[in-house]
């Protein structure tokens, strides 16, 4: 099949391309030519107003509800979410049930590959049922496909386990993910414990929760060696721990999710559930601070910590909802709020390389892995653009920026 795409204008630094307008011919997924106008006979053709192209986005932590929660989201419409959204890869968390803890669970996730051109990446269990007792099969995970990991939203307790996990992955490279949180500190906590949680009679949870635990397991890499990757990280004083980390020479990466840069604790003022997020939404400062962290590239990349949740667990007290918003439907307009396109476009795909992800470069020869956009269309972001079987997300009402057409991957093109 012949797709030829007519007047992009390509969004790649690394390529020769780059901030060029061109025609692209594309034969069973391959790119068979690139200039600046092909006259080919194609089997489809694809012409969008204001059409940019860049590399295929990467979202380093989405949660679906299959198997066991299908109710939440499904495998199938959660991966045309995905590629809707602009997404051509995912690491998908192991927040099943059954748990994602051995080899036949990663395969069986493994085999939706593909499916509306998106590439499923398991991250498994760390710890057997994500208990945080005993580790997982690790080493027969990754030899199934696994990408990376961790227990999600659990912390290690345990600091002699997240030492042995680094130690052993070390043999295969793998890289050990590591959620910023003390519980002992955190306890029952729902919301930053700051002036919004005590004027809103709400149990805090205090940034040191995130902060002791993060310098606990930056303590334990630099004893141990191995890959560490710190997710959601959420608090001003976190991006300088990891600066200094990495000044050290450790091998640590972090990510932050989009919400936390565009909203605060402020939104809790109405206690609507949808903004019950962990780790929780902090102040400005810390917004302003993790910016500042992506800017100057010590937080390596954003996620939209993907999480549908039913109605059920959300149209509840404050206290009692559950955490997680859903977020890949508003992560490139969300982005443009703050950054500029190319900026956005950088931080949507540098984690692929973190995960081990294929990276490639638009040239003739090399395989179509494209997301397609218009970077300026503005609109402000409704249910009816919800398309996740769960609807809680907290950018509901919210002005976006930049509208995603589709993308072009594993020879599918799947528009939005």
């Amino acid at each position: 099949m012949k797709i030829l795409i007519k007047s992009a204008t390509v969004v790649q630094p690394e390529s020769k391309y780059h901030q060029q307008k061109v025609d692209i011919l594309l034969d069973n997924g391959k790119i068979e030519k690139i200039d600046k106008s092909i006259a080919a006979k194609a089997d489809q053709t694809i012409e969008k107003e204001n059409l940019h192209l860049s590399l295929g986005w990467f979202d380093s932590s989405v949660c679906f509800g299959e198997p066991g929660y299908e109710e939440r989201e499904t495998l199938d419409n959660g991966l045309k979410t995905a590629a809707k959204s602009g997404f051509t890869s995912i690491a998908l968390n192991p927040t099943g049930n059954p748990i994602a803890d051995q080899s036949t669970s990663i395969k069986f996730l493994k085999s939706h590959s593909g499916e509306y051109g998106v590439e499923v990446h398991p991250v498994g269990a760390l710890t057997v049922k994500s208990e945080s007792v005993d580790l997982a099969e690790l080493f027969d995970m990754k030899n199934s496909g696994t990408v990376s990991f961790s227990d999600y939203k659990k912390p290690i307790k345990n600091p002699n386990l997240l030492k042995i996990a680094l130690q052993y992955a070390q043999n295969f490279d793998g890289l050990v993910q590591s959620f910023p949180q003390e519980n002992a500190i955190a306890r029952n906590g729902c919301a930053h414990e700051d002036y919004q949680s005590t004027q809103l009679g709400l149990k805090g949870i205090p940034a040191l929760a995130e902060e002791l635990q993060i310098t606990r397991d930056l303590f334990i890499l630099e004893y141990t060696g191995g890959k560490l990757h710190i997710p959601t990280i959420s608090t001003e004083k976190s991006v300088q721990l990891i600066k200094e980390a990495k000044k050290k020479g450790l091998d640590v990466s972090c990510s932050v999710a989009i919400h936390q840069l565009v909203f605060t604790d402020e939104k809790l003022q109405n206690f609507d559930a949808n903004y019950k997020v962990l780790p929780p939404l902090r102040t400005s400062k810390d917004a302003k601070g993790l910016i500042k962290g992506l800017k100057d590239g010590v937080i390596d990349m954003v996620t939209t910590d993907h999480c549908p949740i039913d109605i059920e667990e959300k149209k509840v007290e404050f206290e009692n909802a559950a955490y997680g918003t859903i977020g890949l439907e508003t992560a490139f307009g969300a982005l443009q709020k703050i950054f500029s396109t190319e900026k956005a476009i950088e931080l949507l795909t540098k984690g692929r390389e973190r995960f081990g992800l294929n990276t490639s470069v638009l040239e003739e020869g090399a395989q179509a892995d494209f997301t397609l956009f218009n970077p300026e269309e503005k609109y402000t972001f409704t249910k009816n653009d919800i398309l996740s079987t769960s609807k809680n997300s907290m950018f509901l009402e919210t002005e976006l920026k930049g509208k995603v057409y589709g993308i072009i991957a594993n020879l599918k093109f799947t528009e939005a």
